[in-house]
Order: C-alpha cells, then sequence, then structure tokens
C-alpha cells in the first residue's frame, strides 16, 4: 500500500469536555472545508508528519461528526475520538490530509511544507541558504535556513518576504538589519 503524501492542516490544542471533542489550531485557509462534518483526515505525528500503524502499515482514518467555532481555535468531533481519555492522547498531534485534496495555492503562495528545501535569496539575486525547517508560532511561520557561518531565522512575513517562486523554489527576502552579522 502506498501511502498518500500529506499536509498538515491543524494541530490539536487540547480536549475539551467529556465527550472526547477537541481544540484546534487551524493551519489551513480553509478550516471550515477541510473540518466540514463528513471529511476524512489522517492522524499525524507529534512532528507532522503522517502517522503509520506499524502493525498494519497503513494510516490511520479520522471522520469528522461536527465543527465548531470558538475563540482559541476550532472544535473538531471525530467518531473515533470518543471520550475526554481518548481525547488527552491527542494534545499535539496535527491532523493531516492528502495533498490532492487541498485547494491549489494562489499566485505567490505555497503550501508550508513545501518550504524545506527553498532557496532563500536577496533582492539582488545572492543566494543566502537553503530553507533547513520551518516553526509555526501564534504571530506566524518562522524559517530556519542554513548560512555559511550557520543556521538563521527569519519570520515569514511581508516585511521580510518579498517574492516566493514555487516553481524555481526560491524565496526572495529582504534581511532585517545585521541579522547575518557574526
Amino acid at each position: 500500500m502506498s501511502l498518500p503524501d500529506c499536509a498538515s492542516v491543524g494541530r490539536v490544542r487540547r480536549p475539551h469536555g467529556v465527550r472526547g471533542e477537541l481544540v484546534v489550531e487551524a493551519l489551513t485557509d480553509e478550516p471550515d472545508a477541510i473540518f466540514a462534518p463528513g471529511r476524512r483526515l489522517f492522524q499525524g505525528t507529534h512532528e507532522g508528519a503522517l502517522w503509520v500503524d506499524p502493525r498494519t502499515r497503513a494510516p490511520r482514518e479520522l471522520h469528522v461528526t461536527a465543527l465548531r467555532q470558538k475563540m482559541e481555535g476550532w472544535l473538531v468531533t471525530f467518531a473515533e475520538v470518543t471520550d475526554r481519555t481518548e481525547a488527552e492522547r491527542w494534545n499535539g498531534r496535527h491532523l493531516m490530509v492528502p495533498v490532492e485534496e487541498l485547494s491549489e495555492p494562489g499566485e505567490g503562495e505555497v503550501y508550508a511544507h513545501d518550504l524545506e528545501g527553498m532557496m532563500l535569496v536577496d533582492e539582488s539575486g545572492a543566494e543566502l541558504g537553503p530553507v533547513v525547517a520551518y516553526y509555526e508560532l501564534p504571530q506566524g511561520l518562522l524559517l530556519e535556513f542554513r548560512t555559511a557561518t550557520g543556521l538563521a531565522s527569519l519570520p515569514f512575513v511581508e516585511e521580510f518576504v518579498l517574492a516566493v517562486d514555487a516553481e524555481q523554489r526560491r524565496i526572495t527576502v529582504r534581511l532585517p538589519e545585521g541579522l547575518l552579522d557574526a
């Protein structure tokens, strides 16, 4: 069985109530569609990869039965999570969707999971280094990239990210003053 290429669309923050409802931080621009009742998602790991059952070598499917918005995120109910004890096991886990089921990113947009390996370049086109990791923080994405002198981090915000070329796998950036000074 081949495993689907999946993207993380949410992260479980905590259980809510006693019937297995989960507070989910949406990592998608379309949470009401992605977490709509009747949708199928897959269990992810704490690190954001697709979880595969070691016995069956298959991913675990989850089926959304209810969704409602709450101030700190979305409250999602899955048919497979029926009580608080089970819900507590989900803290920090990612929720995954096959990439082919997601809408295509718009012009200048990219899926977060596609950022790793992209080359950061400055406004003149000089290569600064490849993205080696990204972190989803409350303020937004933070890119970690490898330079000639070590690792550096840059927020993925309009102030610093000028253009994203998904086809060429390049991100044109304007670095803050002194970021790469040793």
